[in-house]
């Protein structure tokens, strides 16, 4: 597998946050660098540079003569999580429509490639676009510093919202509905009406992922 980058050390990186960072079954684990060198299609090297950056975001723990460990994320943390998320998308939310720039028709395309595949497609491609779904709200916003701290969150946001659709059968469905949600409330123009529809929507993300 070989990813687009400027050098060894950004594919690593790009791989190991976008895809092994965001399997559950990774969590509690200690990332294996000569697989992921091989995955890339690089030495071991870059690996542990990126593994480097990634440390400093805090996604992995450096566990000297042992490597890179993906520690379960806790549930203080979880609850922080939500509470950052709803901060901004809320914010957003209203920055948005007082500017005439919530992108109610971007939302709305990206909540119909997920209903086609709330069926048949696999738990991370779903919440690969519910991340996108709501990144495309923060973007909306212009504030790229926001913007910046936002997109720190998505490794983790895709790697909870899998285990959250592993916890409940019912979760795509519900989400479909949470999301639909804070489209009408962007497309009526009342933010408290999208504001109370995001908040809604983490409160049962999060309500299911403190259950484990």
């Amino acid at each position: 597998m070989r990813l687009s980058g400027d050098s060894g050390r950004d594919r690593a990186y790009q791989y190991l946050r976008g895809t092994v960072l965001s399997d559950p079954a990774v969590s509690g684990t200690f990332i294996n660098e000569q697989a992921v060198a091989t995955e890339v299609g690089i030495s071991r090297t870059p690996v542990r540079e990126a593994l480097l950056m990634l440390a400093a975001e805090d996604l992995v723990q450096l566990v000297p003569h042992r490597g890179a460990f993906v520690a379960p994320v806790p549930g203080r943390e979880i609850a922080e999580m939500m509470q950052a998320r709803g901060v901004i998308e809320t914010w957003a939310a209203t920055t948005s429509l007082a500017a005439g720039d919530a992108p109610v028709d971007a939302m709305s395309a990206v909540l119909e490639q997920q209903r086609s595949i709330v069926d048949n497609g696999d738990a991370k491609e779903f919440i690969e676009l519910d991340s996108q779904f709501h990144a495309l709200l923060v973007d909306a916003a212009g504030n790229s510093v926001l913007g910046r701290l936002y997109d720190n969150l998505r490794a983790k946001h895709v790697l909870l919202g899998v285990v959250a659709l592993q916890r409940s059968a019912t979760r795509r469905q519900e989400v479909l509905e949470e999301h639909q949600a804070i489209v009408d409330g962007l497309a009526a123009g009342k933010p408290e009406v999208a504001e109370e529809a995001i908040l809604s929507h983490l409160d049962s993300t999060g309500s299911l992922l403190m259950q484990g």
